[in-house]
């Protein structure tokens, strides 16, 4: 499209082209309109790698079929929220689950027990049965009640497990508020969980949820501009993206050649 071109005068962050293995943007709709959703790939397709419908608005949505085929159209693989599956489990129907997700034409699957009380060995069941149906599988790990709080060791194995099971993704829990999970009730990170999360032979497997402007500022202050982020709400997807190349003052300092203390990397900031 002409005009449509990025300006070339500043030394940026380099960052990971399409279709990427890092610096993966994944999506949260809430709820979109197909309108909406034409518009938003017209400007920003480029930098959207996974969009999920969240919780289960594929399943109330009557244009969800016709999103789907226009983000595979715009090389953008659509997922399933994980709330869905679980209600599905709940009623015993995951098997027409997978039929709906492959019919409506998903590429991914979200699996998560976040929001239930499912055994673990039905998580794992599940894995196996998305992977046989020829999904990529996304599975959560961490709890949407914030009474359970998951120990470094316990995010470590289950991380573990679910790869073994199948999973191509780890999606690590901070829900749409950003207050569970990876973060506290104030939104701020675990270092603990962080720091184990970071240190895992499978770190590069992660999709780190973080709604909130600060939380993904925090990230890339920590990991750099291709960290994988999710949850990423539509109306910010320009926004993240500016941040991720230094572009934002709470990123300014990832700028190659910048003058930018060194101590404010890394920095955690309060929401």
């Amino acid at each position: 499209m002409p005009g449509s071109e990025l300006p070339t005068f500043l030394d940026l962050p380099p960052r990971s082209a399409k279709p990427r293995c890092k610096g993966i943007t994944h999506v949260l709709d809430k709820g979109c309109t197909l309108l909406a959703t034409e518009s938003i790939l017209s400007s920003a397709a480029r930098i959207i790698d996974v969009w999920k419908f969240g919780f289960g608005t594929s399943y109330v949505d009557p244009t969800a079929r016709a999103k789907v085929a226009v983000l595979r159209a715009a090389q953008v693989k659509t997922c399933t929220g994980g709330t869905l599956l679980e209600a599905a489990w709940l009623q015993g129907r995951t098997e027409s689950f997978f039929a709906f997700a492959k019919d409506v034409g998903f590429d991914c699957v979200e699996i998560s027990d976040g929001a239930t009380d499912m055994p673990y060995c039905d998580k794992q069941m599940l894995i196996a049965r998305a992977r046989s149906f020829g999904f990529e599988v996304m599975s959560e790990i961490g709890s949407k009640d914030p009474s359970k709080i998951l120990s470094a060791v316990d995010w470590i194995s289950q991380i573990e497990t679910d790869l073994m099971a199948g999973s191509d993704w780890i999606v690590v829990e901070g829900r749409e508020s950003g207050t569970v999970g990876l973060y506290d009730d104030c939104g701020k990170v675990r270092h603990n969980v962080l720091h184990a999360l970071a240190r895992s032979r499978r770190a590069d497997r992660l999709i780190y949820e973080a709604p909130q402007r600060a939380q993904q500022a925090f990230l890339i202050r920590q990991f750099g501009s291709d960290v994988n982020l999710g949850n990423i709400l539509v109306d910010e997807l320009i926004s993240l993206e500016a941040l991720r190349r230094g572009l934002r003052a709470d990123t300014l300092g990832i700028l190659p050649n910048s003058y930018a203390i060194e101590g404010e990397r890394g920095k955690d900031v309060r929401v």
